[in-house]
């Protein structure tokens, strides 16, 4: 898949405001500064499209992208260390489950871990929520470029082990950096949006 075209559509907290479900849609997940937004003007070739932060928790709504006129790509509020009230993370939580369970146009999800550390408890429960709502998923280690190929290697054994990944639950590693695993994630999401 080339992307020619990106363009932000529109930011939501319910239903009421997502835009009509007419072109296929995929979304990232993730705990908070895991990379979403940097993964996404990745993949777009774009600086400032997705909107980053060093600060957990930058992103605080949903935010809907159109891609190539034809599919939108769905960056979800950050889960975890987020420096917000704990009300306002309950609501994250209820606004995410909410779009994931209930959009008939979500086609795929990708869930961000960071490379370099174990996957959290809610990173834990977020995959088995996905396997069990049966929504196709795929793994992305952000921040691959932190790590030598045999920590890499080391590492992947602790996240599959951890998450207590499905045989074949594909695990993508993933660098905004320099781009490794971009090719491969394009790939995929053109196969969920071209089904």
């Amino acid at each position: 898949m080339k992307i020619v075209s990106s363009e932000f559509l529109t930011s939501a907290v319910n239903p009421g405001g997502y835009p009509p479900g007419h072109f296929p849609e995929v979304a990232f997940v993730g705990r908070s500064n895991v990379g979403k937004s940097s993964l996404i003007n990745k993949l777009v070739n774009r600086r400032g499209l997705a909107r980053t932060s060093k600060t957990p928790g930058r992103t605080q709504l949903i935010n809907f992208f159109t891609i190539n006129d034809s599919f939108l790509m769905v960056d979800l509020p950050g889960y975890g260390f987020a420096r917000v009230p704990e009300e306002v993370r309950s609501k994250w939580g209820k606004m995410i489950e909410g779009y994931l369970k209930n959009r008939e146009s979500l086609k795929g999800v990708a869930l961000l871990l960071d490379c370099r550390h174990t996957p959290t408890a809610q990173d834990k429960q977020m995959y088995q929520w996905l396997i069990h709502y049966q929504v196709p998923t795929v793994i992305v280690a952000t921040k691959i470029d932190k790590l030598s190929n045999n920590q890499w290697s080391k590492q992947q054994g602790v996240i599959k082990k951890s998450l207590s990944l499905t045989p074949g639950q594909q695990i993508i590693p993933f660098s905004a950096e320099t781009g490794r695993g971009k090719d491969e994630l394009l790939l995929l999401l053109d196969s969920w949006v071209n089904e």
